[in-house]
């Protein structure tokens, strides 16, 4: 199989979908593997580690899209990449279609096949290629979240951690999943009071065993969660409901019950965020203000550690990646469930339920675009 891999277009991503590493194994393996020059920059790979694996370099994206059988991306392809897609072509990257009809559609309109990170499965009902990205943005979270928190940058002046004889901010991360955990590990590290919420009885059983006394677990409820957001300097936006739209679990109308200064961080605004008044913001032009409150919702957070993110990332897809170059989509996706659960798009069909339910459009089994 010909593998293209682009340049990532996307504001500030600096991340690559394949590494020289990957290439290596690819091309090991009887492939043949072209990147668009430049691609690898970003992550600290120049064309040359490149073509030392034996891949070779092309001027330009659209002869990446041209040719290759099977583009590997990092993020979900930009306008301008979706009018190069086509019908016996295969798109491996992070698509989050739910909230983004334009994209959706443009991809049905293609008819290409795409497969997408965030909702390819594994055995213990886990999402292996999105958790490393939320591992990485779960960390980073408090980071971005203190330095929001800065008077300069329109937070309420507090410091995380505190100092001896001043108490330390109070942390709430809403969501006890991959982001959820890594956040609060961090924030806790950091000095920082923190509560996460969440509705899973067994999950906070399991963080209270592995992490009792760093951080304090609460049901969410409602009410809850309420209390604790109005008592918050900084609230951590941290669920998923997988390739679905994300719950919206703070309202306008709870900012005014905020401290004036606090900070919104939403991890999930891939997925159209979980507070009312998160919109997509990039590492350019990361925050701003509604109601006196302070939002950072960069949709690419792992951008800004791109060659951390990069081999990460790398490392989770390129079984996934060789297991569809080796056999072809349809008998990869056969012979594992958990990659035909990636599927999203089929020659014009949408192949996932929740996007479906999300965007009021039809779905077709992926069982059966296996035999289309």
């Amino acid at each position: 199989m010909l593998i293209g891999c682009p340049k990532e277009i996307k504001p500030q991503e600096f991340r690559v979908g394949l590494t020289p590493a990957a290439a290596h194994e690819a091309i090991g393996a009887g492939h043949d593997v072209i990147v668009e020059t430049g691609a690898g920059q970003g992550s600290g790979y120049s064309d040359e580690d490149y073509r030392a694996m034996g891949a070779g370099i092309v001027d330009t994206a659209e002869e990446v899209f041209a040719r290759a059988e099977m583009v590997v991306k990092v993020k979900e392809p930009q306008a301008i990449e979706r009018k190069r897609l086509r019908e016996d072509q295969i798109l491996f990257t992070y698509l989050h279609l739910a909230p983004d009809p334009e994209q959706t559609r443009d991809l049905l309109d293609s008819g290409v096949t795409a497969i997408a990170y965030e909702t390819v499965t594994d055995r213990a009902g886990g999402l292996p290629l999105l958790a490393p990205m939320s591992e990485v943005a779960g960390k980073l979270a408090p980071q971005v979240g203190a330095w929001t928190l800065q008077k300069a940058n329109g937070g309420r002046g507090v410091l995380l951690g505190g100092v001896p004889g001043v108490r330390p901010a109070r942390g709430v991360v809403i969501g006890g999943g991959v982001v959820g955990t890594h956040a609060a590990r961090v924030a806790a590290g950091m000095g920082a009071e923190v509560t996460v919420l969440d509705r899973s009885l067994p999950r906070m059983r399991y963080l209270d065993d592995a992490f009792g006394g760093v951080f304090g677990t609460a049901y969410s409820s409602a009410a809850v969660t309420a209390e604790l957001v109005a008592e918050a300097d900084m609230v951590i936006g941290a669920v998923l409901i997988p390739g679905a739209a994300a719950p919206k679990l703070v309202s306008r109308a709870q900012l005014s019950t905020m401290k004036p200064g606090a900070v919104l961080v939403d991890v999930a605004i891939d997925q159209g965020g979980c507070f009312e008044t998160s919109k997509p913001t990039t590492h350019a032009d990361p925050i701003y203000e509604v109601d006196g409150i302070m939002h950072y919702c960069v949709a690419n957070m792992p951008g800004a550690v791109a060659r951390s993110s990069t081999q990460a990332l790398g490392n989770a897809t390129l079984p996934f990646m060789m297991a569809l170059a080796n056999k072809g989509w349809r008998l990869a996706a056969a012979e594992d469930e958990h990659l035909l659960a990636g599927l999203n798009t089929h020659k014009g069909k949408l192949t996932y339920a929740a996007v479906g339910a999300a965007l009021g459009l039809p779905v077709m089994d992926p069982r059966e675009a296996l035999r289309v």
